[in-house]
């Protein structure tokens, strides 16, 4: 009775693991029977630590997988990296892919990154192509390639491009040549340093003289601001004056060009007469003083 329970409880364990087995595969092939679209992405430079089967993220969320790699023909230094995405997801044509690490010792994978909002009519999704067709032949359908998403260098890899473009700047700077340039220059420096020093005196002179310039400039320029602000009343004045000369200009020319010459000529005649006038008297009175005040008194011959 003993082995027959035992028996019993192995055959009871095989059909647990045989039922465990079927419920497995049929959660593998639901799990799997999601459709996948094909897309390619044209990386500048290496693909380092990717393969196949390496993990594609649609904005953190896991999304497909890496298919194929093939390196561009039309330019070697690009690797073209199949990659397939869950078709539930649409892509927008300006969608960015990069690769990203999980941590610093992590693997790594391809990041897709969404662009802008899908339309309601998707026009701007790149299409789901259900099938790879990685690089244009004459063999594949359509002779094309799948849709590309653009690549876009990943944080870390752009600091390690960022790393290398330093240190070769900094290869370049410390070159042979360029040190024997800085050690020159140093030397020049250590001269000037000492010429310096040497004609210190000369140079505290020299900015003594420039205080005393700078004050005198400083004064000059108060000076100027004085005269500035008394510049408008000394021109109202100065316009009041040319008024005046104006108007009087004006009164000249009316007795230039009116009456006033011709009643001159006339004052001018009667000055002239009175000026004779007064002569003659000045003469008889220098001649007859008596006769002129008193009159002739003379008697003359009175016939008779």
């Amino acid at each position: 009775m003993e082995t027959r329970a035992n028996y019993i409880a192995v055959g009871a364990f095989v059909l647990a693991c045989m039922v465990g087995l079927v419920v497995t595969v049929l959660w593998l092939a639901n799990s799997g029977s999601a459709d996948y679209a094909h897309y390619i992405v044209k990386v500048q430079g290496s693909v380092t630590g990717l393969g196949k089967g390496t993990l594609v993220r649609y904005n953190g969320i896991e999304a497909g997988r890496v298919v194929n790699f093939a390196i561009d023909p039309q330019d070697p230094k690009k690797v073209i990296v199949a990659i397939t995405i869950d078709t539930k997801y649409d892509i927008a044509n300006d969608a960015t892919a990069s690769i990203a690490s999980q941590g610093l010792t992590g693997g790594s994978y391809v990041e897709v990154l969404g662009g802008s909002v899908i339309a309601q009519d998707k026009s701007n999704a790149l299409p789901q192509d259900s099938f790879e067709r990685m690089i244009p032949t004459s063999n594949q359908p359509e002779g094309r390639a799948n849709p590309e998403i653009h690549w876009k260098p990943g944080t870390l890899e752009d600091l390690t491009n960022r790393v290398r473009e330093i240190s070769a700047k900094l290869d370049k700077v410390l070159s042979d040549e360029n040190i024997r340039k800085l050690s020159l220059t140093l030397d020049h420096i250590e001269v000037i340093t000492g010429t310096i020093a040497a004609r210190s005196g000369d140079i505290d002179q020299t900015l003594r003289n420039a205080t005393v310039l700078t004050s005198n400039a400083a004064s000059a320029a108060r000076a100027i601001d004085t005269a500035a602000q008394r510049l408008p009343g000394t021109l109202d004045r100065a316009n009041g004056t040319l008024a005046d000369l104006d108007v009087l200009t004006k009164h000249a020319d009316q007795v230039v060009t009116g009456d006033g010459v011709a009643q001159l000529g006339v004052l001018i005649a009667d000055a002239r007469r009175l000026v004779t006038s007064l002569t003659k008297l000045s003469d008889e009175l220098n001649r007859e003083p008596t006769r002129v005040i008193f009159g002739d008194r003379r008697k003359g011959y009175t016939p008779k």
